[in-house]
């Protein structure tokens, strides 16, 4: 994950965007590890991220092998896991999952700077 986060915030940077990057981070963190602990994915497969500049944005994509779709469950209190896809829907201005290109899926969140 540290890779993904560092690639995030150059991309975000170069773009102009590093007003999003606080929630940007929270979101793409949240959307790798759901698909590091739900994925399964073989080891010859990996996690991909990616990161789309939009007119006033970005789009967080995480691409996986596992063709199940992340469903927003109950929350453990007094777990640790449970609330990602909240946070991400709290945060994103709207996020969704679609097919890909191979096997699996891609789960994005799109963010926009507020006021423009």
């Amino acid at each position: 994950m540290p890779l993904a986060r560092a690639e995030l915030r150059k991309a975000l940077a170069g773009w102009g965007l590093s007003a999003l990057e606080d929630d940007a981070l929270v979101v793409a963190s949240e959307l790798v590890t759901n698909a590091v602990r739900h994925a399964a994915a073989p080891r010859d497969r990996e996690i991909e991220t990616r990161y789309v500049r939009l007119v006033n944005g970005v789009r967080v994509e995480v691409h996986d092998v596992n063709s199940a779709r992340p469903v927003m469950g109950a929350a453990d209190r007094d777990g640790d896991g449970g609330r990602g896809l909240y946070l991400v829907a709290a945060l994103a201005d709207r996020w969704d999952v679609g097919g890909r290109v191979g096997p699996g899926k891609r789960v994005w969140a799109e963010l926009s700077v507020k006021g423009e």
